[in-house]
């Protein structure tokens, strides 16, 4: 029996148990998790040290190594996202609707666990924490598979976790991590209908595209973000350096980064060379297109290719619009349905952007980096959603949820 198989079997049978456990019981444990990464942060950061060292090794990129490292910081930012789930109110058993038929059934719709949840994700060590999190606050059991490059950070964590379960009422075995570094594994569990009753892949564009075309268990799609800043022509000089700024170089390694500005012709007549010293500042490689680059000649040409890339790096293209609808135009074309902006002090058209794009979050004057689950207030998320059905943005607890019918009768039997 392959390790997949076997760990996917005994998640399955923990899910069992997840169900009848209290608020009380997972927040407990969830606490006791928290605490257990805190007292154990040295061997964590000792065991990633490895990861990085193996990154170097291997050519990773700065923001690669970056989306890999942890440290005290980071670590406390873990538990503190664990302490905020238990602070957050348990869907499981909200009863979403109630009603009676004439007939006399009573009829209850409640939430209840997924059941068993798989999550396919790579270099971010945190996502092992904040999915475990989340998964187990909505009494589902978790099989986790990370990146090659964070085996032994993820190792560590998952045993300091599986310390603080088993002082807990969870059972141990509702988390589980996938330690086979081989891609055979990934394309195992896209199969393993019966043992794992959701997948939600984390990672770049092929990860995310080999799990949904492959899977045949049902998934819940993350998408790349291939994110845009539209700084209008009406819009605030230093508002919109300090947002476009921060979109890209805050973080430009994870998927709510800015990959393209557009920037309104009026505008980048009088500003773009301001915008330009701000960006090199930043350390930032612009690229832009042939209107951008006549501004500022010290821009890079933007290829064709690149307005669909997601560089999770310090790149930026930059291309310069007409008016409202060149951008929107261009946002349908290569975005991604994550997350777009629009910097402008003009009403109407920060009220046709945000009706008009069709992404899982739309900002107006404000940095598409509080795209997170974090930043919403859910604690943690366990992906952003930039599908239609089921989950749509930045996944909470409910998102871990789907529904049942109760039906109380007294007797009735149908003619």
């Amino acid at each position: 029996m392959s390790e997949v198989v076997q760990k996917s079997k005994l998640a399955k049978q923990a899910a069992r148990q997840m169900g009848s456990l209290t608020t009380e019981q997972k927040n407990a444990a969830l606490l006791l998790m928290a605490d257990s990464l805190i007292t154990e942060q040295a061997a964590i950061i000792e065991a990633n040290a490895k990861d990085l060292q193996r990154g170097k090794e291997n050519g990773l990129s700065a923001s690669l190594l970056d989306r890999l490292a942890l440290n005290e910081g980071r670590i406390a930012a873990m538990a503190d996202g664990l302490r905020q789930i238990t602070e957050l109110p348990d869907p499981i058993g909200d009863t979403l609707e109630s009603f009676d038929r004439p007939n006399g059934l009573h009829i209850q719709k409640i939430r209840v666990p997924l059941g068993v949840i798989g999550i396919i994700y790579e270099a971010r060590p945190n996502v092992t924490v904040d999915a475990a999190g989340l998964c187990l606050k909505t009494g589902n059991a978790v099989v986790l598979r990370g990146g090659s490059s964070a085996l032994f950070s993820n190792e560590k964590i998952v045993e300091v976790l599986h310390g603080a379960l088993s002082r807990s009422a969870i059972p141990m075995d509702a988390l589980q991590l996938i330690l086979n570094p081989d891609r055979s594994s990934v394309d195992e569990m896209l199969k393993l209908n019966g043992l794992i009753d959701v997948l939600i892949p984390r990672g770049g564009h092929s990860l995310i595209q080999n799990v949904v075309n492959n899977a045949s268990v049902p998934v819940i799609e993350t998408g790349a973000g291939v994110c845009h800043t539209f700084i209008d022509e009406s819009a605030q000089l230093d508002m919109a350096i300090r947002i476009a700024v921060n979109a890209k170089a805050q973080r430009p390694s994870v998927c709510n980064s800015m990959e393209t500005m557009l920037v309104h012709k009026a505008f980048a007549e009088q500003h773009l060379d301001a915008l330009a010293v701000a960006f090199e500042a930043a350390r930032v490689e612009l690229r832009g297109d042939e209107r951008a680059r006549t501004l500022v000649p010290s821009m890079k040409q933007a290829e064709a290719g690149d307005w669909g890339t997601e560089y999770g790096d310090y790149i930026l293209n930059v291309k310069i619009v007409q008016n409202l609808d060149e951008a929107l135009t261009h946002i349908r074309t290569y975005g991604t349905m994550h997350s777009e902006c629009i910097v402008t002090e003009h009403a109407e058209n920060a009220s046709v952007f945000l009706q008009e794009v069709d992404a899982a979050a739309v900002y107006h004057n404000a940095s598409t980096r509080f795209t997170d689950g974090f930043e919403f207030g859910f604690g943690a998320e366990i992906g952003i959603s930039t599908q239609k059905l089921h989950a749509r943005g930045p996944m909470g607890l409910p998102a871990l949820t789907s529904t049942k019918y109760r039906i109380y009768g007294n007797g009735q039997i149908r003619e």
